[in-house]
């Protein structure tokens, strides 16, 4: 008899491979045909080669997994976080785009191929923090502000602005870290990052990052000086 480690088969959006299911060698076969034959019926979606998921079923149609659901597996290995999720689904999730892509962006430590996972694209950005649970959402950010000039359907000052709110959301601690992980990043995020905590902090929190930039360097965001009053300092443009 057949059981799971998980409920694929019971959980909507959930994506599983045969490794969910706790069977002997020797019933991988008759497992593999078992699942096709529900693939057939409609009651279960492939996603790639050796992944599924049961899809639900709305007035709207078939709802995909989310974005986690289908990278899960490149975001985490042997239990130890090894990527997370950037791009298109964290400039929706922070009120800077409507859009919606194909696209599925990865920051990792490693360099890695692109791939393509059913209709879905997948992207990886080298990121040189290392990265844990703590501090996604805070690289995560500062993506945002490395590809400010990329965010589709999006006005670069109203994202500016909108960023500029996140980071007044930020702790000091949270602050101080942000700055830190800056100085991983290139010149342009360092000064729009940098100026950007400059305007909303009262201390020298980011003197690091204005000392670490080559002082004839300019950079071309576009950005107004109503959005960021402080800008020339940084040789934004």
């Amino acid at each position: 008899m057949i059981t799971l480690k998980v409920c694929p088969g019971t959980e909507t959006g959930h994506v599983f491979t045969y490794d969910d299911f706790d069977i002997p060698v020797n019933k991988i076969d008759a497992l593999k045909k078992s699942l096709s034959r529900m693939e057939k019926a409609g009651k279960i979606v492939r996603l790639s080669k050796g992944q599924f998921y049961k899809p639900e079923n709305t007035e709207f149609g078939l709802l995909q997994p989310s974005e986690y659901q289908i990278v899960k597996d490149l975001l985490e290995e042997k239990n130890k976080i090894i990527g997370y999720i950037t791009g298109m689904g964290i400039y929706s999730k922070l009120g800077l785009t409507t859009q919606v892509s194909n696209t599925i962006q990865i920051g990792t430590n490693m360099d890695r191929k692109p791939r393509k996972r059913g209709k879905y694209n997948i992207r990886f950005i080298r990121q040189k923090n290392i990265i844990t649970k703590d501090n996604i959402f805070l690289l995560q950010v500062l993506d945002t502000v490395r590809f400010i000039k990329r965010i589709p359907d999006a006005d670069v000052n109203t994202s500016c602005k909108r960023i500029i709110s996140i980071f007044r959301d930020f702790s000091e601690e949270e602050k101080t870290a942000i700055a830190k992980y800056a100085l991983k990043y290139n010149p342009g995020t360092k000064a729009l990052a940098g100026a950007i905590l400059e305007h909303i902090s009262e201390g020298r929190i980011s003197d690091r990052l204005y000392y670490s930039i080559n002082p004839a360097t300019t950079f071309d965001f576009q950005i107004s000086i109503e959005t960021l009053p402080n800008k020339q300092r940084w040789r934004i443009s």
